[in-house]
């Protein structure tokens, strides 16, 4: 039986457990659940490194997370390629390629052009199409025939040589955002962008403050803002997901690029952390 000095002491080591040992748990959970505090705040990391997809993996619509049968993603000449050569026919067989980390505050940066015909059987709407979803569920989440992660969706769109054709649009593939001060149950919202016809290289740029605003920017000018991302739960899915999480608000999520039947080229893919404190500012 310990002397009593040594009763003191284990007495007193464990009384500290009982009391920091949640404490401390919860910390270490909180750690673990955000993956962007290893990134240096205010400093452009590139996310792609030009060689292959480390840190990057698939989600195929009918495949298991991680199968890429046909090669949809790869990497070409130092370019990040959205490709359907290995296709015989599109089959709504959308795909998103998912960064490994997720993020609450940051800019996210692409280079992106569209190249070549789009692939047999993709939908009309999906000509020159895709796309950068961002505060998305998580791949495991996703159900085997789920064509979208429940996402919000910065749209990116190519000009056919002739129509006006906006990029940088919003999509909400199960959410929703408060747009002009109002709830906003619109699928797809147009941004104020030119068009970008041929296969010039545009690059586009997302500002995200949480569940604050989230700004789309082109040339350096802000062409679509909206605020207070979050699930909708009018869909099944989606409300699968609030019921699971509690909430139905947006904070943060994966980051992934689309595949929609288009090819497409990235050659910069670059993510900047935020302070949190960002949040609150214009």
């Amino acid at each position: 039986m310990p002397s009593l000095p040594h009763r003191i002491l284990l007495g007193t080591a464990l009384l500290f457990s009982i009391v920091l040992g949640p404490i401390a748990a919860r910390a270490e959970d909180s750690k673990k659940s955000d993956s962007a505090d290893s990134y240096p705040v205010g400093q452009w990391v590139s996310l792609f490194n030009g060689e292959n997809l480390n840190g990057w993996t698939p989600k195929i619509r009918y495949e298991k997370f991680g199968d890429d049968a046909k090669q949809t993603f790869t990497v070409k000449d130092g370019l990040l390629v959205v490709g359907y050569e290995n296709y015989d026919e599109f089959n709504e067989t959308f795909g998103h390629l998912f960064f490994k980390d997720t993020f609450s505050h940051y800019r996210f940066r692409v280079e992106y052009r569209f190249v070549g015909d789009q692939c047999k059987g993709g939908p009309g709407w999906a000509t020159r199409n895709s796309g950068v979803m961002i505060h998305g569920e998580s791949p495991e989440t996703m159900g085997k025939d789920q064509d979208f992660p429940a996402s919000i969706e910065v749209q990116l769109l190519g000009g056919d040589g002739k129509a006006v054709r906006p990029t940088s649009n919003l999509c909400t593939p199960g959410t929703n955002v408060v747009y002009k001060d109002k709830l906003h149950l619109p699928h797809c919202t147009q941004s104020t962008s030119k068009t970008y016809h041929g296969e010039q290289w545009v690059t586009a740029e997302i500002e995200v403050r949480g569940n604050g605003v989230i700004k789309h920017i082109l040339d350096g000018e802000v062409v679509l803002e909206y605020q207070k991302p979050q699930l909708d739960d009018r869909d099944t899915h989606a409300a699968t997901l609030i019921e699971q999480s509690g909430g139905k608000m947006l904070s943060g999520g994966t980051i992934s690029l689309q595949s929609e039947s288009h090819p497409v080229q990235f050659r910069k893919v670059e993510i900047m952390v935020l302070a949190p404190e960002s949040e609150a500012t214009n």
